[in-house]
């Protein structure tokens, strides 16, 4: 038989009387209305259920500490971070049976701030609101509880300076938007979601630090955060985390907080982890062990420092990230080195510009891959992009020449080749590349901001840009060079048109790359990204017609492909020419057709199509 103790929420009194006491019965000792002047001594076998708010708790807490009472939670309306803290059920009926039923409590361990005892979590910035917010029980509740607070996520976008010293650590001084302050993973969403090796009574803390450089970076950590299926962690990339029992936190403006819910102003905080310091139940969903490291974690190298944290702190966050003058100096260095026309990069354009050549007389796409892989192609014009982002003549200049002389020796390599060979007929291959339209634009601003990402990420093998830039540009210049060596127009300008299209859309769509990644501002880019707007915007118009051709040939394959008339199907359409429209169709029959018959034929395509047409037939019978 247990001695039991019960305080509770005055204001909550009705209920007491008719769904809690009687469940207790011969076990309740006393209960007692909770008030801040509260005074009772207690047995060595009384046990102390409470039913009180958060605010309650934590005046009741200092108490329980002081003359270590064992305590137990009860899900009170407004024990919101409490019970979350504490892994309390919400069902009263439940927790009354396991407080009954339970037998000795545990030892666990007590997160304060300044003294002040923490339940579930300290928020440092108020645009962390999102990630900190408790989990509604709906559905529909929750979501759209956490729609409102991503909107809110960008109310307050400023960073402000911190000055955190961790245990046996060195002070670390940087800026950021905000920090989630907890005990253990089960916290609050956003520890949910990124700490899976923590629970109660390892004596650690851990603090995650937000320090975004951008609105974007800002943007994409909101939605990546709205949409994220339970179950997937990991931090967001400009976030750190420090894992540790005691971290203090100061700034030279108020620090702004809030401490379950409660909004706070300090000057310093002072967060200690008291190892097995409450006597109490532990509820059923509070993981009391795990099989965790006990060191400490100081993971901050992403946070800002030095140069980049005193342009954080000068105003809001920009829209984009800007390139610290160290990033700025390494990408801009190798730039300017590749933009020089090397030996090298002129002996690998002349083969690969060979292979791709024979790759295409021989109708093989294996080959023209290989000669992708040769290609040098990417880091003249990923320079070109930056120089015309920056207005830098010299880098423009510079890149344009290597990009003009690796064009020159493929233009005489591929007639060479084309002269020595004795094959004059375009294949698929060739004709593959005459005829450019949107789709191939498309092509060229995929491989342009491949190229751009890739040569300022680390990260990133160069090789793969590379190859998609090749992509773009090694085969139609060795078509156009073939057109130029069968002095055959038509197939050197639709070739050419393409490689252009190819170079024009690869070079804005790098700028814009570098643009958005921070490595110029907006007010000197915009002259040359202009410029490369207009530039595309011309190329592009023949490239729409060619588009509306390709739509309007797979519209007249579509509705011959297998069409019945006369007594025949046709089988295997292939549009010759659009205007006027040319096709070149397989007849099926079962029996030989006459010029009536063939005419008959012609003008009920010609009644579908809503146009003259002219065909050349090949004949199927079909044999019984």
């Amino acid at each position: 038989m247990k001695s039991i103790i019960l305080l509770y929420d005055p204001e909550e009194e009705e209920l007491v009387e008719e769904a809690i006491v009687p469940k207790l019965g011969a076990d309740l000792k006393l209960k007692l209305p909770f008030n801040t002047e509260l005074t009772v001594e207690l047995g060595k076998d009384d046990f102390v259920v409470t039913y009180l708010s958060d605010e309650q708790l934590k005046e009741l807490l200092p108490i329980a500490l002081k003359y270590e009472w064992r305590i137990a939670l009860l899900p009170h309306p407004k024990l919101v971070h409490g019970r979350q803290g504490f892994g309390v059920d919400n069902d009263l009926e439940d927790c009354l049976e396991m407080v009954l039923e339970a037998g000795e409590t545990r030892n666990v361990d007590l997160l304060t701030v300044n003294e002040r005892p923490v339940f579930n979590t300290v928020i440092i910035g108020e645009s962390l609101s999102l990630m900190s917010t408790s989990v509604a029980k709906n559905g529909w509740e929750r979501f759209w509880k956490k729609l409102s607070y991503f909107f809110k996520l960008f109310s307050v976008v400023k960073s402000h300076r911190y000055i955190l010293e961790a245990q046996d650590k060195e002070k670390l001084d940087t800026a950021a938007i905000g920090m989630v302050i907890v005990q253990h993973g089960k916290s609050n969403l956003l520890s949910r979601k990124v700490l899976e090796d923590s629970y109660i009574n390892d004596g650690k803390m851990h603090a995650m630090i937000l320090a975004p450089k951008s609105i974007s970076g800002l943007l994409w950590f909101g939605l990546d955060s709205f949409f994220r299926r339970s179950g997937k962690s990991g931090l967001p990339p400009f976030a750190a985390h420090i894992k540790t029992s005691e971290l203090s936190i100061c700034s030279e403006d108020a620090i702004e907080y809030s401490q379950d819910g409660i909004l706070l102003t300090a000057k310093k905080l002072e967060l200690k982890v008291s190892p097995k310091a409450l006597k109490m139940l532990p509820g059923r969903h509070l993981d009391m062990e795990g099989n965790v490291s006990e060191e400490d974690v100081f993971k901050v190298k992403v946070l800002p420092r030095g140069e980049v944290r005193d342009e954080l702190l000068k105003r809001k966050l920009p829209l984009i990230h800007h390139a610290s003058t160290e990033e700025f100096k390494e990408l801009f260095s190798s730039l300017r080195s590749s933009a020089r026309a090397s030996n090298s990069y002129l002996v690998l354009m002349v083969l690969s510009t060979f292979i791709a050549t024979l790759g295409l007389f021989g109708n093989s796409s294996p080959v023209i891959i290989g000669a992708m892989i040769l290609a040098p192609l990417m880091a003249p014009i990923i320079s070109l992009s930056m120089g015309v982002l920056r207005q830098d003549k010299n880098l423009i200049l510079n890149s344009a020449k290597a990009i003009g002389w690796g064009m020159l020796l493929g233009y005489l390599c591929a007639m060479l080749i084309t002269w020595l060979t004795p094959l004059n007929i375009s294949n698929e291959e060739i004709m593959a590349r005459v005829r450019p339209n949107l789709l191939d634009l498309g092509i060229a601003v995929g491989s342009g901001v491949a190229g751009a990402y890739a040569s300022a990420k680390e990260e990133i093998a160069k090789t793969l840009a590379g190859v998609a830039i090749a992509v773009a540009l090694v085969p139609p210049l060795a078509v156009s060079g073939i057109g130029l060596g069968w002095m055959d127009w038509s197939i050197f300008q639709g070739a050419l048109l393409l490689l252009l299209t190819n170079l024009a859309g690869m070079v804005m769509a790098a700028a814009l790359t570098f643009l958005f990644l921070g490595f110029s501002p907006f007010r000197l880019a915009r002259k040359g990204i202009a410029y490369s707007l207009i530039v595309v915007g011309v190329v592009s118009m023949p490239l729409f017609f060619g588009f509306m051709d390709m739509v309007r040939e797979n519209d007249v394959i579509s509705k011959l492909d297998g069409y019945q008339v006369e007594g025949t199907t046709l089988r295997d359409i292939t549009v010759r020419g659009i205007n006027p429209v040319r096709l070149a169709v397989k007849i099926v029959t079962e029996g030989n057709l006459d010029e009536k018959r063939l005419k008959s034929i012609k003008n009920e395509i010609e009644e579908m199509l809503g146009e003259e047409v002219e065909l050349e037939v090949t004949m199927g019978v079909k044999v019984f």
